[in-house]
């Protein structure tokens, strides 16, 4: 393990929000952060819009429930989510 991979884990607090990002932006059409936050309330996780971009960020850590909720929500697996392994 290298010294810069170290620094890049002590600096993010989460793995998956660069994913959730990616996947948000690359759906077709794109959602927004905004239609993210209602499909996360519609499945009964509260974060808002500020929440969701620290998330994307790395700026905060993520939750297992948080993150089974995101995979539902964006309609990934969690493989796919934690890492980054695109499942049949």
């Amino acid at each position: 393990m290298g010294i810069s991979f170290i620094i890049f884990l002590v600096e993010k607090k989460n793995i998956v929000g660069e994913r959730v990002r990616q996947t948000r932006k690359s759906a077709k059409p794109p959602i927004t952060q905004k239609d993210l936050v209602a499909r996360l309330q519609l499945l009964n996780l509260n974060i808002d819009q500020s929440g969701l971009s620290k998330l994307e960020n790395g700026q905060r850590p993520v939750s297992d429930i948080e993150v089974l909720t995101l995979a539902r929500a964006l309609k990934v697996s969690l493989a796919w989510l934690l890492e980054g392994k695109i499942t049949p």
